[in-house]
């Protein structure tokens, strides 16, 4: 087993496995009111005044892999629709317990009307995911093994990386999550960290907290899907469609939503609904949507 270039080892993932079955081709949305409109209209499955959220519930964790220098912090708001959950990272003690509660006996078009973006974002979400599951429309799935959380971390990242096609320059990085950046400089590419957050890299480099500034000095982009819940997503949409960029989501939130943007703009989705990697030390699932294995 070889050593990462944070020094401690590489985990590889699984081979991959194409999905079970196949949907039929998505339309490509450029927006997600648009998007959300659509399923109001009923264009995406059952009438969403007909699918009420059973289960409301958030997710709040720390994080410092071993042989790390940095913590994280997520919180994460997650919506249950008949088998599907979705979700939407939020920013720590954004989201007040009383929002969470409230959702829960409404139905999916009453939350597609909800002041609070994430709330939308997680209705959504589930959503989607009910009406057309992972399994049945991604283009291949991704088994991370059982392991620590530091193991699983570096999975991860190296199937979401494995995304990227090769460019000459450097990759924004939007969201930064140092197991993805160990990948990227264990490639040998050039990458420019960005955070809402702010604060440093593992490797002592400033995450910078405006993307837009970033943009015309990137070759590809690589962004969370936190950027769909905080309003950043579309913005980055645009100037990959323009600039005929590749742009790869790694999607915890709104992992059901984001495959919807392939075509406008957006490359792949790594895609990984609840429960997530860090939860459970045992084997999760990762649904790829824009490769072909």
């Amino acid at each position: 087993m070889t050593a990462s270039t944070d020094g401690s080892p590489a985990t590889s993932v699984s081979p991959t496995r194409p999905a079970v079955s196949r949907s039929p081709t998505r339309p490509a949305y450029r927006s997600l009111a648009a998007l959300i409109n659509a399923v109001r209209a009923g264009r995406h499955g059952v009438d969403p005044t007909r699918c009420q959220v059973s289960v409301g519930f958030v997710t709040r964790q720390g994080a410092r892999h071993a042989n790390r220098l940095r913590s994280y912090r997520n919180q994460v708001l997650s919506l249950r629709v008949d088998a599907a959950v979705g979700s939407c990272a939020v920013e720590p003690g954004e989201l007040p317990d009383e929002v969470v509660y409230d959702c829960v006996g409404a139905t999916v078009a009453d939350l597609l009307a909800h002041p609070l973006l994430p709330v939308r974002v997680a209705a959504l979400d589930a959503y989607l995911m009910a009406q057309r599951p992972h399994a049945e429309a991604a283009d291949t799935v991704v088994t991370v093994p059982a392991g620590g959380s530091l193991a699983k971390s570096q999975a991860r990242a190296a199937a979401v990386v494995d995304l990227l096609p090769p460019t000459g320059g450097p990759v924004l990085v939007v969201g930064v999550v140092n197991s993805l950046l160990a990948r990227l400089r264990a490639a040998g590419r050039q990458y420019l960290p960005c955070d809402l957050a702010g604060g440093r890299t593992e490797w002592d480099e400033p995450c910078l907290p405006d993307a837009a500034a970033l943009l015309d000095r990137c070759d590809a982009i690589l962004a969370s899907g936190m950027t769909l819940g905080n309003g950043t997503f579309e913005p980055l949409l645009g100037h990959a469609a323009a600039e005929g960029k590749p742009f790869v989501v790694f999607a915890q939130t709104g992992s059901a939503v984001l495959p919807w943007f392939r075509g406008a703009g957006l490359t792949a989705v790594s895609a990984e609904p609840y429960p997530f990697f860090w939860l459970d030390g045992g084997p999760t699932t990762i649904y790829r949507y824009g490769v072909s294995g």
